[in-house]
């Protein structure tokens, strides 16, 4: 007769870490499996980002509202940056849509692995969650001020053309650059700590060598091949494209920023996953 223990039985479960494949292996099984640890590192970025703060979240409204202020004054009036036929407001609040959402998320995404080194040192779980997590907690700032953008459209009486439905495929494009990007820096920032101080001046510096502020038929012929290869180029073109929809964009730049994008993602995976077996011992 076989006897059955009425006790419960309390033992850890058994993980198993199987050797990767290859540096550009991602193992989407095991993110998918760690995926309730992505939503807490999510959860917990928003929960934390606007703590004891005396305006809160009413930061996600002012940042890009007080921004297109300044730009309309400083290029829109005094300037005289033309705007592609639609008010100046507009036409560098939606550059400034996908622009802060790529900020944002490359300086969490930056900051992914240091800002999370006892959990490295203590628990096994794939280390992309962190850079991944990084650039998807600023998507709900990203909402919040789409709904603005949607209130401006409405007062300018601008209305949207066929060309709204390509929208998901230049927000996913922005997040994958903010990944691509992303992932170089992260693991840069593991042993060398100065790269987490150089990103608020990177961020502005790329800010004015993207179009936000103004066109990117202003660029010259000869240059704009050289241009191209800021992938943010593509991105706010393609934004502008789909939610203003004047005219034609330019799809030389959207297809050389693509390019440079995926090279970008793709050798961020590689120098990730090479440096990531260090992390646990840098940090």
């Amino acid at each position: 007769m076989t006897e059955v223990s009425s006790f419960p039985d309390f033992r850890e479960p058994t993980v198993v870490i199987e050797p990767r494949k290859s540096l550009l292996h991602l193992d989407l099984k095991a993110i998918w499996e760690y995926r309730e640890l992505l939503y807490f590192l999510v959860w917990r970025d928003l929960k934390v980002r606007y703590r004891q703060t005396v305006i809160g979240i009413g930061w996600v409204v002012l940042q890009p509202v007080l921004t297109m202020v300044l730009f309309t004054a400083v290029f829109g009036n005094f300037a005289k940056i033309p705007s592609d036929g639609v008010p100046y407001p507009i036409f560098t609040y939606s550059a400034l849509l996908p622009w802060n959402l790529f900020a944002s998320s490359l300086a969490r995404g930056t900051e992914s692995v240091v800002g999370n080194a006892q959990l490295i040192s203590k628990i096994y779980f794939p280390r992309l969650l962190l850079p991944i997590s990084g650039i998807l907690s600023p998507t709900v700032d990203f909402a919040i001020s789409f709904v603005i953008f949607a209130a401006m459209m409405i007062w300018f009486r601008t209305l949207p053309t066929w060309g709204v439905l390509a929208l998901p495929l230049f927000l996913i494009l922005a997040l994958l650059t903010a990944l691509a990007v992303g992932l170089w820096l992260s693991a840069l920032n593991v042993r060398y700590r100065d790269v987490g101080h150089t990103i608020p001046f990177l961020v502005q510096l790329w800010m004015f060598a993207s179009p936000v502020a103004y066109p990117v038929s202003l660029v010259p012929e000869r240059w704009r091949v050289l241009y191209s290869l800021n992938p943010m180029a593509g991105v706010i073109e393609g934004f502008r494209w789909a939610l203003l929809g004047k005219e034609s964009p330019d799809f030389e730049v959207i297809i050389i920023s693509s390019m440079m994008v995926t090279t970008l993602l793709i050798s961020g995976v590689v120098f990730f996953k090479h440096t990531e077996r260090t992390f646990a011992d840098v940090i």
